[in-house]
Protein backbone atom coordinates (compact mmCIF):
# COMPACT_ATOMS: atom_id res chain seq x y z
CA UNK A 1 0.00 0.00 0.00
CA UNK A 2 2.80 2.42 0.91
CA UNK A 3 4.58 1.54 -2.36
CA UNK A 4 1.41 2.37 -4.29
CA UNK A 5 1.04 5.68 -2.45
CA UNK A 6 4.67 6.59 -3.17
CA UNK A 7 4.13 5.79 -6.85
CA UNK A 8 1.08 8.07 -6.96
CA UNK A 9 3.00 10.89 -5.23
CA UNK A 10 5.90 10.42 -7.67
CA UNK A 11 3.50 10.59 -10.63
CA UNK A 12 1.91 13.76 -9.25
CA UNK A 13 5.29 15.45 -8.70
CA UNK A 14 6.57 14.43 -12.13
CA UNK A 15 3.43 15.71 -13.84
CA UNK A 16 3.62 18.94 -11.82
CA UNK A 17 7.23 19.57 -12.87
CA UNK A 18 6.44 19.02 -16.56
CA UNK A 19 3.33 21.21 -16.44
CA UNK A 20 5.19 23.94 -14.53
CA UNK A 21 7.81 24.15 -17.28
CA UNK A 22 5.05 24.96 -19.80
CA UNK A 23 3.96 27.95 -17.71
CA UNK A 24 7.48 29.26 -17.04
CA UNK A 25 7.02 32.33 -19.25
CA UNK A 26 4.00 33.56 -17.30
CA UNK A 27 5.79 32.86 -14.01
CA UNK A 28 8.60 35.18 -15.12
CA UNK A 29 6.01 37.82 -16.03
CA UNK A 30 4.36 37.44 -12.62
CA UNK A 31 7.69 37.87 -10.83
CA UNK A 32 8.43 40.98 -12.93
CA UNK A 33 5.02 42.59 -12.40
CA UNK A 34 4.72 42.16 -8.62
CA UNK A 35 7.70 44.16 -7.23
CA UNK A 36 6.28 47.44 -8.52
CA UNK A 37 3.40 47.09 -6.06
CA UNK A 38 5.69 47.48 -3.03
CA UNK A 39 7.48 50.56 -4.32
CA UNK A 40 6.76 53.62 -2.21
CA UNK A 41 6.36 51.60 1.00
CA UNK A 42 8.59 51.99 4.02
CA UNK A 43 11.21 49.22 4.31
CA UNK A 44 9.48 47.77 7.38
CA UNK A 45 6.24 47.19 5.42
CA UNK A 46 7.74 45.60 2.30
CA UNK A 47 7.95 41.95 3.42
CA UNK A 48 4.58 42.04 5.26
CA UNK A 49 2.94 43.37 2.10
CA UNK A 50 4.65 40.73 -0.07
CA UNK A 51 3.39 38.15 2.44
CA UNK A 52 -0.18 39.45 2.17
CA UNK A 53 -0.03 39.35 -1.63
CA UNK A 54 1.39 35.80 -1.52
CA UNK A 55 -1.47 34.69 0.76
CA UNK A 56 -3.90 36.35 -1.63
CA UNK A 57 -2.26 34.45 -4.48
CA UNK A 58 -2.72 31.15 -2.63
CA UNK A 59 -6.38 32.04 -2.03
CA UNK A 60 -6.79 32.93 -5.71
CA UNK A 61 -5.45 29.54 -6.77
CA UNK A 62 -7.11 27.26 -4.22
CA UNK A 63 -10.43 29.03 -3.61
CA UNK A 64 -11.17 30.50 -7.04
CA UNK A 65 -9.04 29.25 -9.93
CA UNK A 66 -8.62 25.51 -9.33
CA UNK A 67 -12.25 24.74 -8.37
CA UNK A 68 -13.70 26.88 -11.18
CA UNK A 69 -11.21 25.53 -13.75
CA UNK A 70 -12.04 21.92 -12.87
CA UNK A 71 -15.80 22.52 -12.96
CA UNK A 72 -15.71 24.48 -16.21
CA UNK A 73 -13.34 21.98 -17.85
CA UNK A 74 -15.78 19.21 -16.98
CA UNK A 75 -19.11 20.93 -17.73
CA UNK A 76 -18.61 24.17 -19.71
CA UNK A 77 -15.17 24.36 -21.35
CA UNK A 78 -16.52 26.90 -23.88
CA UNK A 79 -16.65 29.55 -21.09
CA UNK A 80 -12.88 29.53 -20.43
CA UNK A 81 -11.81 31.57 -23.50
CA UNK A 82 -14.31 34.32 -22.63
CA UNK A 83 -12.96 34.51 -19.08
CA UNK A 84 -9.41 34.73 -20.41
CA UNK A 85 -10.40 37.55 -22.79
CA UNK A 86 -11.85 39.47 -19.84
CA UNK A 87 -8.74 38.82 -17.75
CA UNK A 88 -6.43 39.78 -20.58
CA UNK A 89 -8.36 43.01 -21.13
CA UNK A 90 -7.90 43.93 -17.48
CA UNK A 91 -4.12 43.41 -17.76
CA UNK A 92 -4.08 45.57 -20.92
CA UNK A 93 -5.92 48.32 -19.03
CA UNK A 94 -3.45 48.19 -16.14
CA UNK A 95 -0.48 48.24 -18.49
CA UNK A 96 -1.83 51.11 -20.62
CA UNK A 97 -2.40 53.22 -17.51
CA UNK A 98 1.21 52.73 -16.47
CA UNK A 99 2.50 53.64 -19.93
CA UNK A 100 0.44 56.83 -19.79
CA UNK A 101 2.14 57.60 -16.46
CA UNK A 102 5.54 57.36 -18.16
CA UNK A 103 4.49 60.12 -20.55
CA UNK A 104 3.37 62.43 -17.76
CA UNK A 105 -0.21 61.35 -17.28
CA UNK A 106 -1.62 59.55 -14.27
CA UNK A 107 -5.15 58.33 -13.84
CA UNK A 108 -6.91 59.89 -10.88
CA UNK A 109 -6.62 56.90 -8.56
CA UNK A 110 -2.97 56.07 -9.20
CA UNK A 111 -1.32 58.16 -6.46
CA UNK A 112 -3.98 57.33 -3.91
CA UNK A 113 -3.58 53.61 -4.57
CA UNK A 114 0.20 53.85 -4.30
CA UNK A 115 -0.06 55.29 -0.79
CA UNK A 116 -2.90 53.14 0.51
CA UNK A 117 -1.48 49.76 1.53
CA UNK A 118 -4.84 48.02 1.58
CA UNK A 119 -5.71 49.14 -1.95
CA UNK A 120 -2.20 48.35 -3.10
CA UNK A 121 -2.48 44.77 -1.82
CA UNK A 122 -5.91 44.25 -3.38
CA UNK A 123 -4.69 45.69 -6.67
CA UNK A 124 -1.75 43.27 -6.66
CA UNK A 125 -4.03 40.34 -5.79
CA UNK A 126 -6.40 41.24 -8.65
CA UNK A 127 -3.49 41.29 -11.09
CA UNK A 128 -2.19 38.03 -9.62
CA UNK A 129 -5.62 36.47 -10.22
CA UNK A 130 -5.26 37.02 -13.97
CA UNK A 131 -1.66 35.83 -14.18
CA UNK A 132 -2.30 32.87 -11.86
CA UNK A 133 -5.34 31.90 -13.94
CA UNK A 134 -3.18 31.66 -17.05
CA UNK A 135 -0.51 29.71 -15.18
CA UNK A 136 -3.03 27.19 -13.89
CA UNK A 137 -4.92 26.86 -17.18
CA UNK A 138 -1.69 26.33 -19.15
CA UNK A 139 -0.71 23.71 -16.58
CA UNK A 140 -4.13 22.06 -16.71
CA UNK A 141 -4.08 21.93 -20.51
CA UNK A 142 -0.69 20.19 -20.50
CA UNK A 143 -1.79 17.36 -18.16
CA UNK A 144 -2.61 13.86 -19.34
CA UNK A 145 -6.42 13.80 -19.86
CA UNK A 146 -6.46 10.25 -18.52
CA UNK A 147 -5.46 11.40 -15.04
CA UNK A 148 -8.19 10.92 -12.45
CA UNK A 149 -9.84 13.88 -10.77
CA UNK A 150 -7.90 13.44 -7.52
CA UNK A 151 -4.56 13.10 -9.28
CA UNK A 152 -5.34 16.18 -11.37
CA UNK A 153 -6.25 18.07 -8.21
CA UNK A 154 -3.04 16.92 -6.56
CA UNK A 155 -0.92 18.06 -9.52
CA UNK A 156 -2.61 21.47 -9.61
CA UNK A 157 -2.14 21.88 -5.86
CA UNK A 158 1.59 21.15 -6.15
CA UNK A 159 1.89 23.60 -9.07
CA UNK A 160 0.00 26.30 -7.15
CA UNK A 161 2.28 26.01 -4.10
CA UNK A 162 5.45 25.76 -6.19
CA UNK A 163 4.64 28.75 -8.41
CA UNK A 164 3.63 30.91 -5.46
CA UNK A 165 6.84 30.06 -3.60
CA UNK A 166 9.01 30.78 -6.66
CA UNK A 167 7.32 34.06 -7.60
CA UNK A 168 7.00 35.59 -4.14
CA UNK A 169 10.32 34.23 -2.93
CA UNK A 170 11.94 36.05 -5.86
CA UNK A 171 9.92 39.19 -5.14
CA UNK A 172 10.90 39.16 -1.45
CA UNK A 173 14.56 38.84 -2.41
CA UNK A 174 14.30 41.70 -4.90
CA UNK A 175 12.64 44.13 -2.50
CA UNK A 176 15.08 43.40 0.36
CA UNK A 177 18.33 43.11 -1.57
CA UNK A 178 19.11 46.77 -0.95
CA UNK A 179 18.89 46.10 2.81
CA UNK A 180 21.40 43.31 2.30
CA UNK A 181 23.58 45.78 0.41
CA UNK A 182 23.29 48.30 3.25
CA UNK A 183 24.51 45.73 5.77
CA UNK A 184 27.40 44.89 3.45
CA UNK A 185 28.21 48.61 3.14
CA UNK A 186 28.77 48.73 6.90
CA UNK A 187 31.12 45.74 6.89
CA UNK A 188 34.69 46.50 8.05
CA UNK A 189 36.08 44.57 5.05
CA UNK A 190 36.71 47.13 2.30
CA UNK A 191 35.78 44.91 -0.67
CA UNK A 192 32.53 43.84 0.98
CA UNK A 193 31.75 47.46 1.87
CA UNK A 194 32.30 48.66 -1.69
CA UNK A 195 30.17 45.83 -3.11
CA UNK A 196 27.37 46.74 -0.69
CA UNK A 197 27.58 50.41 -1.67
CA UNK A 198 27.30 49.51 -5.35
CA UNK A 199 24.25 47.31 -4.65
CA UNK A 200 22.47 50.08 -2.73
CA UNK A 201 23.20 52.69 -5.38
CA UNK A 202 22.12 50.42 -8.23
CA UNK A 203 18.76 49.34 -6.76
CA UNK A 204 16.72 52.43 -7.80
CA UNK A 205 17.78 51.76 -11.39
CA UNK A 206 17.02 48.04 -11.00
CA UNK A 207 13.52 48.81 -9.75
CA UNK A 208 12.87 51.23 -12.60
CA UNK A 209 13.89 48.51 -15.05
CA UNK A 210 11.68 45.99 -13.23
CA UNK A 211 8.78 48.44 -13.39
CA UNK A 212 9.22 48.77 -17.15
CA UNK A 213 9.54 44.99 -17.59
CA UNK A 214 6.47 44.44 -15.44
CA UNK A 215 4.41 46.89 -17.45
CA UNK A 216 5.54 45.40 -20.77
CA UNK A 217 4.75 41.95 -19.34
CA UNK A 218 1.21 43.08 -18.51
CA UNK A 219 0.71 44.31 -22.07
CA UNK A 220 2.36 41.24 -23.60
CA UNK A 221 0.45 38.66 -21.55
CA UNK A 222 -2.80 40.64 -21.68
CA UNK A 223 -2.58 41.21 -25.43
CA UNK A 224 -1.69 37.58 -26.09
CA UNK A 225 -4.61 36.38 -23.96
CA UNK A 226 -7.05 38.64 -25.80
CA UNK A 227 -5.78 37.81 -29.31
CA UNK A 228 -5.50 34.04 -28.87
CA UNK A 229 -8.79 33.60 -27.03
CA UNK A 230 -10.73 35.83 -29.41
CA UNK A 231 -9.63 33.30 -32.01
CA UNK A 232 -11.02 30.53 -29.80
CA UNK A 233 -14.47 32.18 -29.72
CA UNK A 234 -14.67 32.86 -33.46
CA UNK A 235 -12.92 36.20 -34.07
CA UNK A 236 -9.95 34.80 -35.99
CA UNK A 237 -8.44 37.89 -37.67
CA UNK A 238 -6.15 39.02 -34.79
CA UNK A 239 -4.93 35.46 -34.11
CA UNK A 240 -4.39 34.86 -37.84
CA UNK A 241 -2.31 38.05 -38.05
CA UNK A 242 -0.19 36.91 -35.11
CA UNK A 243 0.23 33.48 -36.68
CA UNK A 244 1.17 35.11 -39.98
CA UNK A 245 3.94 37.10 -38.26
CA UNK A 246 5.22 33.86 -36.71
CA UNK A 247 5.37 32.20 -40.13
CA UNK A 248 7.05 35.24 -41.69
CA UNK A 249 9.80 35.20 -39.06
CA UNK A 250 10.17 31.41 -38.85
CA UNK A 251 13.22 31.34 -41.12
CA UNK A 252 15.13 33.63 -38.71
CA UNK A 253 14.99 31.18 -35.81
CA UNK A 254 12.99 30.54 -32.67
CA UNK A 255 14.13 33.59 -30.70
CA UNK A 256 13.16 36.00 -33.48
CA UNK A 257 9.74 34.31 -33.74
CA UNK A 258 9.27 34.67 -29.98
CA UNK A 259 10.38 38.31 -30.07
CA UNK A 260 8.06 39.16 -32.96
CA UNK A 261 5.15 37.41 -31.25
CA UNK A 262 5.89 39.26 -28.00
CA UNK A 263 6.11 42.69 -29.68
CA UNK A 264 2.89 42.13 -31.63
CA UNK A 265 1.10 40.92 -28.49
CA UNK A 266 2.33 43.94 -26.51
CA UNK A 267 1.20 46.34 -29.27
CA UNK A 268 -2.21 44.64 -29.34
CA UNK A 269 -2.32 44.87 -25.55
CA UNK A 270 -1.53 48.59 -25.64
CA UNK A 271 -4.25 49.25 -28.22
CA UNK A 272 -6.82 47.29 -26.20
CA UNK A 273 -5.70 49.03 -23.01
CA UNK A 274 -6.01 52.52 -24.52
CA UNK A 275 -9.52 51.71 -25.72
CA UNK A 276 -10.51 50.56 -22.23
CA UNK A 277 -8.93 53.65 -20.62
CA UNK A 278 -10.93 55.81 -23.03
CA UNK A 279 -14.13 53.95 -22.20
CA UNK A 280 -13.48 54.31 -18.46
CA UNK A 281 -12.92 58.05 -18.85
CA UNK A 282 -16.04 58.43 -21.00
CA UNK A 283 -18.21 56.49 -18.55
CA UNK A 284 -16.79 58.55 -15.70
CA UNK A 285 -17.70 61.77 -17.45
CA UNK A 286 -21.20 60.48 -18.20
CA UNK A 287 -21.64 59.67 -14.51
CA UNK A 288 -20.42 63.12 -13.54
CA UNK A 289 -17.20 61.96 -11.94
CA UNK A 290 -15.07 63.85 -14.48
CA UNK A 291 -11.94 61.71 -14.22
CA UNK A 292 -8.95 63.54 -15.65
CA UNK A 293 -5.36 62.81 -16.45
CA UNK A 294 -3.09 65.10 -14.45
CA UNK A 295 0.66 65.49 -14.61
CA UNK A 296 2.22 62.58 -12.77
CA UNK A 297 4.63 63.25 -9.95
CA UNK A 298 5.10 59.66 -8.90
CA UNK A 299 8.32 58.02 -10.10
CA UNK A 300 8.65 54.27 -9.51
CA UNK A 301 11.54 53.52 -7.21
CA UNK A 302 11.93 56.96 -5.59
CA UNK A 303 11.41 55.50 -2.15
CA UNK A 304 14.25 53.08 -2.77
CA UNK A 305 16.41 55.82 -4.25
CA UNK A 306 16.60 57.94 -1.13
CA UNK A 307 15.95 55.65 1.76
CA UNK A 308 19.48 54.27 2.19
CA UNK A 309 21.95 57.13 1.70
CA UNK A 310 25.44 55.77 1.33
CA UNK A 311 28.46 58.01 1.38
Amino acid sequence: MSVGLLAVVDDILSAAMKASAKAAGVVIDDAAVTPQYVQGLTPARELPVVGKIALGSIANKFIIIIPIALVLTAFAPWVLPYLLVIGGTYLCFEGAEKVLEWFGFAHGHADEGARDERRLVWGAIRTDLILSTEIMLISLASLDPNLGIWQTLGVLAVIALLMTAVVYGAVALLVKIDDIGLRMAKNPERKVRHAGTRIVRSMPHVFRVISVIGTVAMLWVGGHLVVVNLGEVGLHAPADLLHGVDELLASFGGFVVWLGNTVMSAVAGMLVGLVVVGVVLLVGRMLGKRPTFDEAHRVHGDAHAGRHPVG
